[in-house]
């Protein structure tokens, strides 16, 4: 099932499933019951991170596909990132391999740079935050020292292809001035309320591919209402799936992928784990396609900007959001 999923060819000549298991707040052995599940539906292409704490229960059902012989190492894509307590050049080969060490592999597909903010660890539980609950910031953060030591893992064999996740416009611009090795992906928010047009274009323009993290626009975020529901919900969403015989997260991801946007939702009910991953047996109209696009908010209907979780992060010059995009 998997050889049939559409995929990018990154600029190394690797292929980027277009579909991928997204594993942000999934943890023991949920996470690996939903690994399971997304294994055998065909995902391939594996998205995780550092700071998601979970890439060892996600190891340990990689190990088990890969030493029973029921996949081969070639036949995955896995991605997971450098978190932004080691936004530091020196951190990024121990970082790197410390998640290896817990994915049971010897390399990673693509290892992005988390958060272009770079933050500290508190010595006293290693988390970025002070006793009143702010986020402690590294006003040091060398964006591009940091790019050149991924550089580095990527002649070390420890990386196939390397990127970035939460730059804006000027950042990318800045890593693509320096850089020896191209970024190979940009994984960011994009979702119908949010697509992110302007920096699609930009990326367009570099040739770097874009991931949609939070691609049916994070319903366990939003209170929805009656000017701005849920888009699970929309009843523009909600009419398409209703006659194309398809659930609205289908219709979702399908607009994005017919943007060529490659996406990576995340679901722990089976159920919705399979339906996530059929998409490629239905097209959107230009019609349908025109429908969905007018529901763009632009900057409006962004909903992370990392202020909640991270108290401060403002006050980072390297913060995404002191650009529109």
């Amino acid at each position: 099932m998997a050889s049939h999923v559409p995929a990018v060819t990154l600029p190394n000549g690797s292929k980027m499933p277009m579909v991928g298991l997204g594993t942000y707040q999934g943890h023991g052995d949920e996470m690996r019951r939903v690994l399971a599940w997304a294994l055998e539906c065909g995902y391939r292409h594996i998205d995780t991170a550092a700071a998601y704490q979970n890439e060892a229960a996600i190891g340990d059902v990689l190990h088990e596909w890969l030493s029973s012989g029921r996949i081969a190492r070639e036949e995955l894509f896995v991605v997971t990132k450098l978190p932004p307590i080691a936004n530091r050049a020196g951190d990024v080969g121990r970082f790197l391999q410390e998640s290896l060490t817990k994915l049971r592999l010897s390399y990673v597909d693509l290892y992005l740079i988390h958060d272009p903010v770079g933050l500290k660890a508190n010595s006293d539980d290693g988390r970025p935050f002070d006793s009143e609950g702010n986020c402690l910031l590294d006003f040091d953060t060398d964006l591009e020292g940091v790019y050149k030591a991924l550089e580095e893992q990527v002649d070390a064999g420890k990386a196939k292809a390397i990127g970035l996740s939460n730059f804006n416009s000027k950042q990318i611009e800045r890593i693509y001035k320096v850089c020896r090795i191209k970024p190979a992906n940009l994984q960011v928010e994009v979702h119908v309320y949010h697509q992110q047009k302007a920096l699609r274009e930009v990326c367009r323009d570099f040739g770097i591919s874009i991931c949609a993290y939070s691609p049916l626009g994070a319903p366990y975020m939003v209170k929805g209402s009656d000017e701005y529901p849920i888009l699970l919900q929309h009843p523009v969403v909600t009419s398409l799936a209703k006659r194309l015989g398809r659930t609205p997260a289908q219709v979702l991801l399908r607009f994005l992928i017919q943007n060529q946007i490659l996406v990576i939702p995340k679901s722990t009910n089976q159920e919705r784990v399979k339906e996530n991953f059929q998409l490629f047996d239905f097209e959107l109209s230009k019609e349908d396609m025109a429908s969905l696009e007018a529901l763009d908010r632009k900057g409006d209907g962004r909903i992370y900007d990392f202020k909640e979780i991270f108290k401060g992060i403002e006050k980072h010059p390297e913060w995404t959001f002191h650009i529109p995009y």
